[in-house]
């Protein structure tokens, strides 16, 4: 990976984190001064949206590591798979809280539940792209078990020669 795409990467990284940071904030201070303005039951949509926060946030830093492991050209390796993992996981998580979401919001949605189905579609969507990263880190893994495959052979022809 070149190293302008790096940066390029780790700059977007920067900015979507502080703007979760900033998301956080602002529910934090919504839930501390008691703003109760709309139809819906803000408290847990705010409690959701700052848990959906945490969950993007880990989802960031896992990428940040991976893409450091690629820039060093270690990402082939057992450990890529704990940050992997942390992707999935947050993935997931997400998709939970948006389930979560459509939820608390299908109360009010007596008189159309069409928003209702779209919502839980884009659930699954969400789930979706947990299960594509889990393919993907099947191929990871196949990709570390021939490069392990790959270093023995290599020791076994150095030491024929």
């Amino acid at each position: 990976m070149g190293k302008l795409t790096v940066r390029a990467l780790r700059a977007v990284l920067a900015v979507v984190f502080v703007g979760t940071v900033f998301v956080q904030a602002a529910m934090v201070w919504a839930l501390v001064t008691g703003e109760t303005e709309g139809s819906l039951p803000l408290t847990p949509m705010r409690v959701i949206v700052m848990l959906g926060m945490v969950a993007a946030q880990v989802a960031l830093a896992c990428v940040w590591r991976l893409t450091a492991m690629v820039r060093r050209g270690t990402v082939f390796s057992h450990a890529a798979f704990r940050y992997v993992d942390g992707v999935i996981g947050a993935i997931t998580a997400a998709a939970v809280l948006w389930f979560a979401v459509t939820a608390v919001n299908a109360p009010g949605q007596r008189e159309d539940p069409g928003v209702t189905v779209i919502m839980g579609g884009i659930g699954l969507a969400v789930l979706g792209v947990a299960l594509i990263v889990l393919v993907l880190r099947m191929l990871l893994a196949q990709a570390v078990a021939r490069d392990g495959e790959a270093a023995q052979m290599r020791a076994e022809l150095d030491e024929v020669i």
